[in-house]
């Protein structure tokens, strides 16, 4: 019957832990999943990318809403840097903050794009909020799955900072031992 546990959400995990390069796609889109990897393999420092992929044993299925011709545009959104989160069968639907809350705008209704957010990859609050877009897809109003970069920055990673660590140590004059254990200041121990 399925697991009862709320869903794990790994990208909002990376987040939380204060990751430079978040991103989602899936297997059954390769444009979109090579434009991802290079984006993440190009990405200086750790990347994380979570990709929603079919296994025929333990999760046949589970993402065909997301996958399939008849319901991918209008259960998933993908994110472009600079451009309105915009989706649907005609690009007919949008998504506009109201707060900080998503909701589901329609063209049809009087709305356009440049009534929607922008997706913008450097804020990281708009980032928790789109990670955060995860619920069942089944439920009436919902919003649609995000596949895209949530959020990158640039961060000084270990190896650099690692590095250049060791160069400023290896400046520094070199300590004279002996003149050090012949100073003026011992300890007498009892």
């Amino acid at each position: 019957m399925g697991s009862i546990d709320h869903p794990f959400n790994p990208a909002a995990l990376a987040l939380g832990a204060d990751a430079t390069f978040v991103a989602r796609t899936m297997d059954r889109d390769p444009k979109h999943l090579q434009a991802m990897l290079l984006r993440a393999n190009g990405h200086k420092g750790a990347s994380f990318l979570e990709i929603y992929q079919n296994c025929n044993i333990f999760n046949d299925g589970a993402f065909e809403i997301f996958t399939e011709k008849g319901t991918k545009a209008t259960e998933t959104l993908f994110l472009e840097q600079g451009k309105p989160l915009v989706f649907g069968a005609n690009s007919d639907k949008g998504i506009k903050l109201d707060g900080f809350k998503p909701v589901v705008v329609d063209f049809n209704e009087g709305y356009s794009a440049t009534d929607c957010w922008i997706h913008d990859e450097k804020d990281i609050y708009k980032a928790q909020i789109l990670t955060r877009i995860f619920d069942d897809p089944r439920i009436e109003g919902h919003l649609p799955r995000p596949f895209g970069v949530f959020y990158q920055t640039d961060r000084p990673c270990y190896e650099d900072v690692m590095a250049a660590q060791l160069e400023e140590a290896a400046s520094r004059k070199p300590a004279d031992l002996d003149k050090l254990l012949k100073g003026n200041e011992v300890w007498t121990i009892n």
